[in-house]
C-alpha cells in the first residue's frame, strides 16, 4: 500500500491494518522458526519417513579392495527337468587319442545336463469360413453359427488379450512399448487403438471380480489398510489398499477422506481396523490397531534424531514382534480376535530388549522418550499372520491395561 493510499485511511482503518500486519509478521516468523528446526534434523529416507522407495538413493558401492575374501561355499546347480521334452543321445563315433572306432557298447556311463530353449513364437491364425445360403424349404436366408470362443467381433483371442493386460497393467508397460513389444517378440501387428479396445472390454468381468475380492475382504474381521498418491488423467488422486489374510483390494478416489472408506464398508464393521496414524483411518473397526511398519519407520526416525533410551528398545521389540508373526502362519485372523476376545489369552509374556508382556494386575506407566533405559512391561504385542503386521498403540489411560481392549 503506497503512502498516499494511508493518508485516506481512518484511524480505525489504520489500526486494523497494523493488527493485520503484526500477525502475519508474527505468522512468518513461526515459519522460519519451524524451518530452521527442520534444517537441523536428520535427513528423510524411506526407512524412517513415509517419503516413497522411489526417492531413496541407493549409497554408492564401497571399494572391494580392501575387503576380506569371503568363504567359499558348496556349489549350487540347477535341479534336471523331471519329464523333458526330448532326450538326445550324443554317441562319440572314434577315440579323440587314438582314432579308435568305439561302439555304444564302449559307452556305458554319460553325463546328463538339461539344455532350455524357447520354440519359435509365432501367432496361430485360424481362418473362419461361415457358410451361408437359402433354405430350401422356407425359401429364408441363414448363417453358419461361428465357432465356440471365435465370435466375428474382434479377432484377438482370450489368451491373447490376457497376455496384454499382463504387460500392460501388471507389468506396467505403455502402449508404445506394447506394440513393439508384440511386433517383435511374437510377430503380431496390432494398434494402440485395438489396445485401448481390448482394455475397455475387459473392464467389465474385471469389475465383478473386483467385486468378488471386496466382498472377501467386508467379510474378514481383521481389515488392514493404506493410501498413497496416483495420478489420473494428469490429477492427484489416492490409491487405497485394502486387505485381509486372505484378499487384497485396490480402490482409486479423488478423495482421501474417511469417506471412501466409510462407503466401502457400507453397514458392515470389522473387529480389528489395522492403519497408520492417520485420522481417515479411525472409527472403522470395533477396536484400532496401530501397523508395525508405521511403528518401525516412526522408531528409526526417532534413533536418527539422537535418542537413545525409548527408541532403540521399542525398535527391537517391534522387529520380534514381525518376525514372530512371519513363522507363526497357524495364527490367523480368527485366532487374533479370539485372543483379544478371551481374557485368559491376553496376558502372555513376550520378552525381548528388556521388556515384557504386562499384567492385568500391574497396568505400567507409560515410559519416558528421555529414559536412559526402556522399563519393563512396555507394551504387549497382538500376533497375527495377516499380510500387515499389527500392534496396538500405547495407551494414554493411567488406570487402563496395556493390553489390546
Amino acid at each position: 500500500m503506497y503512502q498516499d493510499d494511508l493518508v485516506k485511511l481512518s484511524k480505525e482503518e489504520l489500526i486494523a491494518l497494523a493488527l493485520a500486519q503484526t500477525a502475519q509478521i508474527e505468522e512468518l516468523t513461526r515459519r522460519i522458526a519451524d524451518l530452521e528446526a527442520k534444517r537441523g534434523g536428520p535427513p528423510k529416507t524411506p526407512a524412517n519417513s513415509s517419503l516413497p522407495p522411489s526417492q531413496g538413493r541407493k549409497p554408492n558401492r564401497a571399494e572391494r579392495r580392501g575387503a576380506k575374501k569371503r568363504k567359499g561355499r558348496l556349489g549350487v546347480f540347477r535341479a534336471l527337468a523331471a519329464n523333458p521334452d526330448r532326450i538326445v543321445a550324443s554317441v562319440a563315433e572314434r577315440c579323440p587319442h587314438c582314432d579308435h572306432a568305439l561302439t555304444l557298447a564302449d559307452q556305458s556311463g554319460f553325463h546328463a545336463y538339461d539344455h532350455i530353449e524357447l520354440p519359435p513364437i509365432r501367432p496361430v491364425i485360424t481362418r473362419i469360413h461361415r457358410h451361408r445360403g437359402v433354405c430350401p424349404s422356407c425359401r429364408r436366408g441363414f448363417s453358419a453359427p461361428p465357432p465356440a470362443g471365435m465370435p466375428p467381433a474382434s479377432p484377438f483371442g482370450p489368451e491373447l488379450v490376457a497376455l496384454i493386460l499382463h504387460l500392460h497393467v501388471t507389468q506396467a508397460i505403455g502402449f508404445e512399448r506394447l506394440v513393439r513389444l508384440l511386433d517383435e517378440v511374437f510377430a503380431i501387428r496390432i494398434s494402440e487403438g485395438a489396445i485401448a479396445n481390448m482394455l475397455a472390454r475387459a473392464g467389465t468381468p474385471l469389475a465383478a471380480a473386483a467385486e468378488t475380492v471386496a466382498a472377501e475382504v467386508r467379510s474378514s474381521k481383521v481389515v488392514a489398510s493404506d493410501e498413497t498418491s496416483a495420478r489420473v488423467e494428469g490429477k492427484n488422486w489416492w490409491q487405497w489398499v485394502l486387505l485381509s489374510s486372505t484378499a487384497v483390494h485396490h480402490l482409486i478416489a479423488d478423495s482421501r477422506g474417511a469417506a471412501v472408506l466409510t462407503d466401502f464398508l457400507g453397514e458392515t464393521k470389522p473387529d480389528v481396523w489395522v492403519a497408520d496414524r492417520y485420522a481417515a483411518q479411525a472409527g472403522h473397526g470395533n477396536e484400532r490397531q496401530l501397523c508395525l511398519a508405521h511403528l518401525l519407520r516412526d522408531a528409526q526416525y526417532a534413533i536418527d534424531t539422537g535418542d537413545t533410551g525409548f527408541a532403540p528398545g521399542f525398535y527391537k521389540l517391534l522387529q520380534r514382534a514381525v518376525a514372530i508373526g512371519r513363522r507363526r502362519p497357524d495364527l490367523k485372523d480368527t485366532t487374533l480376535v479370539q485372543y483379544r476376545a478371551d481374557p485368559s489369552l491376553r496376558w502372555g509374556r513376550l520378552s525381548t530388549a528388556g521388556l515384557t508382556g504386562c499384567s492385568p494386575s500391574a497396568p505400567p506407566p507409560r515410559p519416558a522418550s528421555s529414559s536412559p533405559a526402556v522399563s519393563a512391561n512396555a507394551a504387549v504385542i497382538s500376533l497375527s499372520s495377516s499380510p500387515a503386521a499389527m500392534c496396538p498403540p500405547p495407551t494414554t489411560n493411567a488406570s487402563a491395561p496395556c493390553g489390546p481392549a
